[in-house]
């Protein structure tokens, strides 16, 4: 555990965490809550890259077992104390190993790492959903000084399943959890139950 709470991103994040107050690190995503309707009522789900268990949370009240997962300790301690049926697991999740065919439901809000969405469309059991949410290249317009390689470019998460049937799609602006806006591409997909 000592390497990945010295990992530079959990230094990062655990700074964030222990320094922000922030309503938004711990209320499930709109984008979550217009589909959980999609969302079984049971089974098994992967919050990639938690946070604070605002989604985590949302799936346990709505009957699910979640997995959370994140580089940050102090994210974890702090979602496990609010819902103790969360397993929190620390991990990069570059270095950890996705079991095939084991998801039903997969969440990836607000983090970029195009080397695991192969992972994603290969843990998703049958039938599964992804529904998948981040930052693009837009955001540059207001914010010059976020890296690049954390952006989607236009059309990119439309393109980076292409295993899955895309449900829904939407790329454009949309209001934050701070009024402040954000650039974003929003993706809810199935893996087809012939998969």
């Amino acid at each position: 555990m000592g390497r990945v709470t010295s990992h530079p991103d959990a230094l990062h994040w655990n700074y964030r965490y222990q320094q922000e107050k922030r309503a938004g690190f711990e209320r499930p995503r709109p984008l979550l809550l217009e589909h959980l309707w999609r969302l079984p009522d049971h089974g098994l789900a992967l919050d990639a890259a938690m946070g604070l268990g605002g989604n985590a949370g949302c799936l346990l009240a709505h009957g699910m077992r979640v997995v959370g997962i994140d580089v940050s300790d102090t994210a974890l301690r702090l979602a496990k104390a609010r819902y103790p049926a969360l397993m929190a697991v620390q991990a990069d999740l570059v270095q950890f190993y996705l079991p095939e065919n084991t998801f039903d439901v997969i969440l990836n809000f607000f983090y970029l790492e195009r080397r695991i969405w192969p992972d994603y469309s290969l843990s998703l059991k049958p039938g599964g959903l992804l529904i998948f949410e981040t930052l693009t290249e837009a955001m540059l317009s207001i914010h010059p000084e976020i890296n690049p390689l954390y952006l989607l470019s236009p059309g990119e998460l439309l393109h980076g399943f292409p295993e899955l049937e895309i449900l829904v799609y939407h790329e454009g602006w949309i209001e934050g959890v701070t009024q402040h806006p954000r650039a974003v591409a929003s993706l809810v997909a199935l893996k087809n139950t012939q998969a």
